[in-house]
């Protein structure tokens, strides 16, 4: 039973809408049309750094006028009709579905309270990244990192050295782990909604992500060692002991899961067309799903458990303002990529294409890592997705090995920097807020650096790496 509903899972979303909006002529736009969607990044990246207490305060104004140029110029050379069309598509069809399953995964989540005694030896707090791991592919990395970050911080109040435990946990927990479903991590629900499998990346990337995560567990063991060997040691009677509250809220995580599935099986050929773009009933019924355990988990959970858990709104409304920004802006970048050789990014193809045709996957690999820690994953995800040729079933199939580089590179190269996808920035902040002297942007850059390159370019060459082939 499980393998036919697996199975049926890219039928169901062979007949979805292309994401690029109706009516746009990719081949004729040439590259200023990406200038807002470069601006856009560019805002998300040097905002909180260089202009913080503006950026906090306007930063979903800034997103609006960046969208609203593009909507402006789509209707000055195309027409409103047209404006309006590429925007209801885009809203409609992926912004939607896209920003519901991530409000419902960060409101479950942050109604898991994990409390105990625990004394942040190495041996624990191993186990904790290693925990944290596993379950993001589950509660996807957001949900994990707001799980457990505050236990894990709470289990070293007296260690003296902790800065380096943050550091790990980031690129475990807030990113690694979530390498195997579409509920880990943006960029694979992205992929989710254009066609693939929900099961593919863990079919696919587990032995990948085994690789980089058993040695970076490994080496987080190492020098946690080091640094304890060199602190007083907390002496404590009490044994150690961990304990879950809020457990209806796991229940609720395996709901979300069962509607995803639900909507890619379930195909009553009903669909409702807005201005050229068609809603599929089954996905109207998903998103639906959503909110309704969302508000079951504001309704069945403890409010102070949410209040033990330091839980706000303002990050996921964050991430709705700006994702709605990077989304709108993001059309024409599709539309000229979807024309391939005819588009303005003829170039960023050739640089991914062998002579004789074929992908280029180290290029993919590298190219939308180096971009997704520089700018954000998921829309560094869709860019190469498109450029690949946007086919769910040909990436699956004879371009597996693109589609797990492009994975590869949009997931784990997202912990390169704190803006590489969206928990990073808000563990550094919670840290901050607990007394961690947390390393600068480029500080923590190098730190990630030293961990994870030699892990990419072992992952480039080793014979295991379903990219090898172009190498």
């Amino acid at each position: 039973m499980l393998a036919r509903v697996i199975a049926a899972i890219p039928i169901a979303f062979a007949t979805e809408p292309a994401f690029a909006a109706p009516g746009l002529d990719g081949a004729a736009m040439r590259w200023p049309w990406a200038l807002p969607f470069a601006a856009m990044l560019l805002s998300i990246a040097a905002g909180p750094l260089l202009f913080p207490q503006v950026w906090h305060r306007h930063y979903g104004k800034i997103a609006f006028g960046w969208s609203v140029l593009v909507l402006a110029a789509v209707a000055a050379f195309y027409g409103v009709m047209a404006a309006v069309a590429a925007f209801l598509h885009t809203i409609l069809t992926e912004y939607l579905s896209f920003i519901v399953v991530l409000f419902a995964l960060y409101v479950v989540a942050g109604g898991i309270l994990v409390t105990g005694n625990l004394r942040g030896t190495p041996l624990i707090n191993t186990a904790l990244l290693g925990a944290g791991t596993l379950i993001a592919s589950l509660v996807g990395t957001t949900g994990a990192a707001m799980i457990l970050i505050r236990p894990l911080l709470r289990a070293n109040e007296q260690r003296e050295n902790k800065t380096h435990i943050v550091v790990f946990f980031i690129i475990l927990v807030a990113n690694v782990g979530g390498a195997l479903t579409p509920l880990g991590d943006p960029p694979l629900f992205v992929g989710f909604l254009r066609g693939v499998d929900f099961l593919w990346t863990a079919q696919h990337l587990w032995l990948q992500t085994l690789i980089v995560v058993v040695s970076v567990l490994g080496m987080f063991f190492a020098v946690d060692c080091w640094f304890s060997r060199r602190e007083p040691r907390a002496e404590t009677s009490e044994p150690a002991h961990i304990t879950i509250r809020g457990g209806v809220n796991l229940l609720l995580i395996a709901f979300i899961v069962a509607a995803l599935l639900g909507s890619a099986v379930w195909r009553p050929g009903v669909s409702f067309n807005v201005l050229g773009s068609d809603i599929a009933l089954q996905n109207l019924a998903r998103d639906a799903a959503m909110i309704v355990i969302a508000l079951a988990s504001l309704w069945l959970t403890p409010e102070e458990h949410r209040a033990a858990n330091g839980f706000s709104f303002e990050p996921i409304r964050e991430v709705a303002k700006l994702f709605a920004g990077i989304f709108v802006t993001i059309i024409p970048v599709v539309a000229m990529l979807e024309a391939g050789r005819n588009g303005a990014f003829t170039w960023l193809l050739r640089v991914v294409t062998e002579p004789d045709g074929t992908p280029h996957e180290v290029a993919y690999f590298w190219l939308t890592g180096a971009l997704s820690a520089f700018l954000d994953n998921a829309p560094t995800y869709l860019v190469f997705f498109e450029l690949a040729g946007g086919d769910a079933q040909m990436l699956m199939g004879p371009l597996a090995g693109t589609l797990a580089a492009i994975s590869m590179g949009a997931v784990y190269m997202g912990a390169l920097t704190y803006i590489g996808n969206a928990p990073n920035f808000m563990v550094y902040a919670i840290a901050q807020e607990r007394g961690v002297k947390m390393p600068s942007f480029f500080a923590y850059t190098l730190w990630a650096a030293l961990i994870l390159v030699p892990l990419f370019l072992l992952l480039t060459w080793l014979p295991v790496a379903p990219i090898l082939k172009s190498s």
